[in-house]
């Protein structure tokens, strides 16, 4: 008989305890940080100086160093966490970034600045303790049983705890006890940082409308039709197949005057009470669209089909709830839920505040041309802006999104203590409503969540623990292999 202690034992010298909340950190710096300054590639100012017909800021390669200290005689060194507490320091490392401005399609500068120093978390890639051996750890005043994974703030330590919420581009239906529509489907569509919420819903009469961001209560067929599927012979094959359900021929009927895509784009921006020329209204219609719309799926024109696609697949998956008797989604399968780790919520931190410095930058270019001031594009950045947004919200744990509390001091009453913060999971619903199936322990958990660790009080159930040898993948989806494997189970592309 194998000893189970044995195994487990021979499990936590392989593996750290916190080792998932370390993986998401490396991932973040190793690729999120670069595809958030990818995804802004270049900025383009509104006013330029009068004698240059085109000007761009190119946002190219970025850097990270391992965590340093300059002391007040102006001198860079190496600094190790237990300095950082004890001098009541900040362990953060400097982020470069190289920036280049563009003249009327010339590269006339090109630079490299540091734009912010990012608080680095213990015992990742690029802490000076990783890889460090006991006696090293020890050399260097670390407590070698010490997990890492939190981060050191003006000398405090703050642990960044896990947030669960519902899985993005997953459709969720609901049967609900009051108002129009007796069910609603809902869909978060995410995109980087994008995350816009779907409702689709119908209505008494039998129609179904699709609600998200600017679209309110717009006839489903009308939205299809917009995105180029205009035929009602396609649209009742794509959703409901051999069977006809009468729901759909009333939601043909009611968008039977729109014949094709301006027609059904001049509807919507009815709708939206555009009050412009039509062309001028099908346009913004339609770049609203592909903007707002399932952005998951693609911003561009190539995937207007797709989205035309799967809004069939919603609408067939109401039908089947609402006529024939399939049960609902369960939202507390752990299947339906996703945990935003430290790299998650860094990524989201940094992304909204990249956008304020962009912002910054525009702002300070534009006032020092409108001068007739402007020399380089050096002196428009503010290095310290970011690293002030970034230290505050994890100082004060406020967060993107109005959250709160999800940067904490750690608990340092015992060990035990420690790793329990540490592997903390917190829920987004609020403690003072009732909630109850979202706060019972369901089967899913089994493996993932501590059956026993919860508060008591309005927080049971909210608050959670992972489990002791849960881990958490951080494996990226390979499209072209999922696409063969599909190919080769009989599935065939939409052209």
């Amino acid at each position: 008989m194998i000893n189970r202690r044995i195994l487990i034992q021979k499990y936590f010298k392989e593996h750290s305890i916190i080792e998932s909340n370390i993986a998401s950190f490396n991932n973040f710096v190793d690729k999120e940080v670069h595809n958030i300054i990818e995804e802004i590639g270049e900025v383009t100012p509104t006013i330029i100086p009068p004698d240059i017909q085109d000007f761009k800021i190119k946002f190219d390669k970025i850097s990270i160093d391992k965590p340093q200290i300059t002391e007040a005689d102006g001198s860079k060194r190496n600094v190790y966490p237990s300095e950082a507490r004890l001098r009541s320091l900040t362990y953060a490392a400097p982020i470069h970034l190289n920036v280049s401005a563009h003249i009327d399609g010339v590269q006339r500068e090109t630079f490299t600045t540091p734009i912010c120093k990012l608080p680095i978390m213990l015992k990742s890639k690029y802490c000076h303790l990783s890889g460090l051996n006991r006696d090293d750890l020890i050399k260097h005043g670390e407590d070698p049983e010490d997990p890492g994974g939190y981060f050191i703030l003006n000398g405090n330590e703050r642990v960044l705890i896990m947030v669960e919420d519902l899985a993005s581009n997953r459709v969720f239906i609901n049967e609900n006890k009051t108002g129009p529509s007796k069910y609603t489907a809902k869909m978060f569509s995410a995109r980087g940082s994008y995350r816009i919420p779907h409702v689709l819903e119908q209505m008494k009469d039998g129609i179904i409308y699709l609600s998200f961001t600017r679209f309110k209560r717009i006839p489903v067929i009308a939205v299809i039709k917009a995105l180029g599927l205009t035929k009602d012979q396609e649209i009742m094959k794509f959703i409901s197949r051999n069977k006809h359900y009468d729901t759909v021929f009333i939601n043909l009927y009611n968008s039977m005057e729109i014949k094709s895509e301006d027609d059904a784009l001049d509807f919507i921006s009815k709708k939206q009470k555009i009050a412009q020329p039509r062309e001028v209204k099908i346009e913004r219609t339609r770049e609203n669209l592909d903007k707002y719309l399932l952005p998951h799926l693609g911003l561009t024109e190539k995937s207007r089909i797709h989205k035309a696609y799967n809004l069939c697949k919603l609408v067939r998956r109401l039908l089947l709830v609402t006529q024939e008797g399939m049960s609902p989604n369960d939202k507390d399968h752990y299947m339906n839920k996703q945990l935003q780790l430290s790299g998650d919520l860094l990524a989201e931190l940094f992304r909204m505040n990249m956008r304020v410095l962009v912002n910054d930058i525009l702002y300070n270019f534009q006032r020092l041309v409108k001068r007739g001031k402007f020399s380089s594009v050096k002196i428009i950045i503010r290095d310290k802006l970011l690293t002030s947004r970034v230290l505050s919200a994890m100082a004060t744990g406020s967060w993107v999104g109005g959250r709160r509390g999800i940067s904490q001091n750690i608990d340092r009453t015992d060990y035990l203590a420690t790793l329990s913060h540490l592997q903390r999971v917190v829920s987004l619903l609020s403690v003072s409503q009732e909630n109850f199936e979202a706060r019972e322990l369901h089967p899913t958990h089994w493996g993932r969540l501590c059956a026993v660790e919860t508060p008591e009080g309005t927080s049971i159930g909210l608050r959670k623990n992972l489990a002791l040898l849960c881990n958490i993948s951080q494996e990226e989806v390979q499209e072209e292999k999922i696409r063969k494997v599909l190919e080769n189970a009989g599935l065939t592309p939409i052209k």
